[in-house]
């Protein structure tokens, strides 16, 4: 991939990396903030991407690393902080999603288009169901499977109890699959 694309790429993922902000920010208009920074640090970097992992996985370890930098300003800012982030820089990991108990981004397809067509389908219509969660859920679901926070850090950071914090995961994961269920894995008529 040369810049030209990377670049153009990069811009495609806004709506993607502008939702995850959110749910963690929760506020709009940091979300916007911190999404810009990030889609900058990409394009001006996009020299350094050496496809060793996927763009799109590049692309959110930079938002992630300007979420945390933007937890680390609301530390210096004690009327603001809501979370301790140093356990939430111990519970993240080098990848987007830990193979324990927890997402697992679909490895990219080499030469078959029907079955990255499909594969591409699939994850707007998972974004979609995403997207229908209500926000506490989707935001816990996101913290948990997306930054690999454990549940401790999680329950801190959301003011919740352990066993809320599990109800709301098991709630999102349910309404996850019954969307997927729904819109991808429809049985096929006859069988």
């Amino acid at each position: 991939m040369d810049t030209e694309e990377i670049q153009q790429a990069v811009v495609q993922l806004r709506p993607q990396l502008v939702r995850f902000a959110r749910l963690q920010l929760r506020s709009d208009s940091l979300a916007e903030d911190v999404v810009q920074e990030a889609l900058l640090a990409a394009v001006e970097g996009a020299a350094r991407f050496s496809g060793a992992a996927s763009l799109k996985t590049w692309v959110f370890s930079i938002l992630r690393n300007k979420i945390i930098d933007e937890f680390r300003q609301q530390k210096r800012q004690p009327q603001n902080a809501t979370t301790n982030v140093e356990d939430i820089l111990d519970g993240l990991t080098e990848e987007l999603f830990t193979q324990a108990d927890h997402w697992i981004e679909m490895p990219a397809t080499w030469g078959d288009p029907e079955a990255a067509l499909e594969q591409k389908r699939f994850w707007l219509i998972f974004e979609t169901c995403l997207d229908a969660l209500p926000p506490t859920p989707a935001r816990v679901f996101m913290m948990r499977e997306f930054l690999g926070l454990e549940t401790a850090e999680i329950c801190k950071e959301l003011a919740i109890t352990s066993s809320n914090c599990w109800v709301l995961l098991h709630r999102a994961r349910l309404s996850l699959r019954e969307c997927l269920s729904q819109r991808w894995f429809v049985p096929e008529k006859g069988a």
